[in-house]
């Protein structure tokens, strides 16, 4: 069963690209980069960062916005090249995940106000993650009360915060202001 979201003003932004892949090349036309998993090319996208929904980087990592929080501000932390579990990162990937997860826990509640934090991660397709192909670890804002009846009795998730000021917020609460100039590639 599916949640419906309620209040997501972004959404209507989400629909208007129907028909198009998830860098935003219309259907019937060759991307610019076809290899590579969903989050490599978003990343390669030519979009800015903000238009991606990309809230930092790091060296070997980013973290990027969920186009379907479950919480305002769900946002993920990810390698940049695609692979598909932590035993496949090398060192300085791990260090930089892990690095950047905190931080982004840090904004969350500097730029959310958020009262706790969800970390996560779905290590494969049997364990819930839909894109099993690139590991990516959640990072979801919790407020007192965030699950409410509209959950539990209507399917709806209510969104208080549009993903441009999500990413705004974010970026605003990241430790030391906003992310480091080398972040942001």
């Amino acid at each position: 069963m599916t949640l419906d979201h309620l209040w997501s003003t972004w959404r209507s932004e989400y629909v208007g690209t129907l028909g198009d892949d998830p860098i935003g090349q219309p259907t019937g036309e060759a991307p610019p980069t076809p290899e590579g998993t969903l989050f490599e090319r978003i990343l390669a996208a030519p979009a800015s960062d903000r238009d991606k929904f990309v809230v930092a980087r790091g060296r070997r990592c980013f973290a990027l916005l969920n186009l379907f929080p479950y919480t305002a501000g769900h946002a993920m932390v990810l390698p940049n090249r695609g692979v598909p579990g932590l035993v496949d990162l090398d060192e300085e990937e791990f260090s930089e995940l892990w690095a950047l997860v905190r931080d982004l826990t840090v904004a969350c509640r500097e730029g959310l106000g958020c009262d706790a934090v969800n970390v996560g991660v779905n290590l494969g397709e049997a364990a819930g993650g839909s894109q099993s192909d690139h590991l990516h670890v959640h990072v979801v804002p919790r407020w007192v009360g965030d699950a409410n009846f509209m959950t539990a009795t209507a399917d709806t998730r209510t969104l208080p915060v549009a993903l441009p000021e999500a990413w705004d917020r974010l970026r605003a609460g990241w430790p030391g202001g906003a992310p480091a100039a080398w972040m942001e590639g």
